[in-house]
């Protein structure tokens, strides 16, 4: 019996737990949370995860939430192959190194990215200031190049030449803009590379289909939208401003 994720595929961190999951043929429960419907705040959510955050695991009785810990915990059950997180300790160091990294380097200003560019002029009728929208991407053109210089280096991959969860996260953090039809990699041929590498190594077919809805997102009928969601959108606005 596989474990319950409970996940939506806009969620760059629940798109990691996907394609690790589908990428080691782990059996699993696929529940969907729709985050634009404000199902993580559901008296039914909240009592499998009182953060109110996607992803969480369910494996019986235990619960677990954030994603490098749901990923870490994947690998150890199952057994997964060791260069997701290698077993030598200065190689293990660097994945961890870059999980903690990423959180505020990359998650945060990716994310502000599909927000600003899309989401909150599609929901809320107001575009975002252009002097905000300049800061938020030059904070993101600054940390992919911190991402280049101090992680990627001159490396097939971030440990190396084997991929890892590191690359695997970053991959799926860098492509959260293109929800908003902004793409990173078009500022550095070695990230591009890198993406490629990437992809191929974990299959273009299960990268497309994780990534399916994100990309399709500016079909929405943000109509459907639940008014208390839309309210705590529209508060969110006001930190643009």
């Amino acid at each position: 019996m596989g474990v319950e994720l409970y996940m939506d595929l806009l969620s760059a961190s629940c798109r990691a737990v996907y394609i690790f999951a589908k990428k080691n043929s782990i059996p699993f429960d696929f529940q969907f949370v729709d985050l634009l419907k404000g199902h993580h705040h559901s008296k039914e959510y909240i009592e499998i995860n009182p953060l109110r955050k996607l992803p969480s695991l369910k494996d019986g009785k235990f619960i677990l939430s954030e994603s490098v810990a749901i990923l870490l915990y994947l690998c150890r059950k199952y057994s997964t192959p060791s260069y997701w997180y290698p077993p030598d300790l200065h190689t293990r160091a660097r994945v961890d190194e870059f999980m903690a990294w990423q959180h505020t380097a990359f998650q945060l200003p990716m994310n502000k990215i599909l927000w600003i560019k899309l989401l909150i002029p599609m929901i809320t009728g107001e575009e975002v200031p252009a002097v905000k929208t300049e800061e938020i991407l030059a904070e993101v053109n600054k940390n992919l190049k911190l991402f280049e210089e101090n992680f990627l280096q001159d490396k097939m991959f971030i440990t190396g030449d084997n991929i890892s969860l590191a690359d695997l996260v970053a991959l799926v953090e860098m492509m959260q803009p293109m929800g908003g039809n902004h793409n990173v990699f078009l500022t550095s041929s070695k990230l591009a590379e890198w993406r490629m590498r990437v992809e191929l190594t974990i299959g273009p077919t299960l990268i497309s289909e994780a990534h399916n809805r994100l990309v399709k997102l500016a079909e929405w009928d943000s109509s459907t939208l639940d008014p208390s969601v839309k309210q705590r959108i529209c508060e969110m606005m006001q930190k643009f401003q």
